[in-house]
């Protein structure tokens, strides 16, 4: 990994940094005991100036970084990039989640964050005709030529991003698992197709998730929902149960000052009742696509 010069207007400039050296770092820290991306965040707000880098060792980080990357090699992970916040083109947009990530690990097309994107997601066992209208919406994405962005679950995500392939569009993946893990197994050459085509994002730090058990590891997809609210103009729910972990996602969205859209669908289902309660907060209803592209200002 090459390094990289500091060209944010965050802080006071530095010539260069090292992301190997700031990757291992961000990684040694979250092996810290009671480490969370609520507490990192907590740790970097109060010194807005700070890299992971002046929070340990050199000696440590460098460790840690090799370690990072002998892991990535067993999956076969050979090119990979990191944003680093204050560093070269980390997105300015992901500041706005609640508890915001310094570090990102990425593979395929950077640039692809900078499109217009809209998040399509719902439920992991979605009906027939929900996946049908997630595969429809994801193709009039494609038409305003805006993003298709989700997280590689079952269900709709899967979806989404298969629409999105399918009508010559771009989309981008941002998963709950490190690079170079595969979940779920069946989007196995999914994941690799937009990981070399697209663009694949992960901020799940590597060691952290190796050391945890099983169990633990549903920690990292909530997180992983707000990233993707943050990294797009807006949210749209296609299905979702009462207890959907996709609410998380809605939360972080009103949050975040992002545009939510709730299909109607979800409107006429009988036995949830979240969609009149997020329409309340500010969510949109949507009885049809322009319902979309006028909230957000594109026709």
């Amino acid at each position: 990994m090459s390094r990289l010069a500091l060209t944010s207007g965050i802080g006071p400039a530095r010539s260069t940094i090292s992301p190997r050296r700031e990757l291992g770092a961000y990684e040694a820290l979250f092996l810290r005991q009671g480490a969370t991306f609520k507490t990192l965040a907590e740790k970097f707000a109060a010194d807005e100036t700070a890299l992971p880098s002046d929070f340990v060792s050199w000696h440590e980080a460098d460790e840690a970084a090799a370690a990072v990357i002998e892991k990535l090699h067993r999956r076969r992970v050979y090119r990979f990039g990191v944003r680093i916040n204050k560093a070269g083109d980390y997105p300015a947009k992901l500041r706005d989640a609640k508890h915001p990530v310094e570090l990102l690990y990425y593979q395929g097309t950077w640039e692809l964050s900078e499109m217009r994107g809209l998040a399509v997601v719902g439920s992991r066992k979605p009906s027939e005709e929900g996946a049908k209208r997630a595969a429809r919406l994801a193709k009039e994405i494609v038409r305003q030529n805006f993003s298709v962005v989700s997280g590689l679950a079952a269900g709709i995500d899967t979806v989404a991003h298969r629409a999105a392939l399918d009508a010559g569009g771009r989309t981008i993946a941002v998963i709950g698992t490190p690079l170079g893990e595969k979940y779920p197994k069946e989007n196995s050459e999914l994941q690799d197709h937009i990981a070399e085509e697209h663009l694949l994002v992960s901020q799940v730090p590597v060691l952290r998730y190796a050391a945890h058990p099983f169990q633990h590891k549903r920690y990292y997809f909530p997180q992983r929902n707000a990233t993707m609210s943050a990294l797009t103009e807006g949210t749209i729910i296609v299905e979702a149960g009462e207890t959907s972990g996709t609410l998380t996602q809605a939360r972080a969205a009103l949050y975040q000052g992002r545009k939510l859209f709730i299909l109607d669908s979800c409107f006429q289902n009988p036995a949830i009742t979240w969609p009149a309660r997020f329409e309340k907060k500010g969510a949109i209803r949507v009885r049809e696509p322009d319902d979309i592209w006028n909230a957000l200002d594109t026709q």
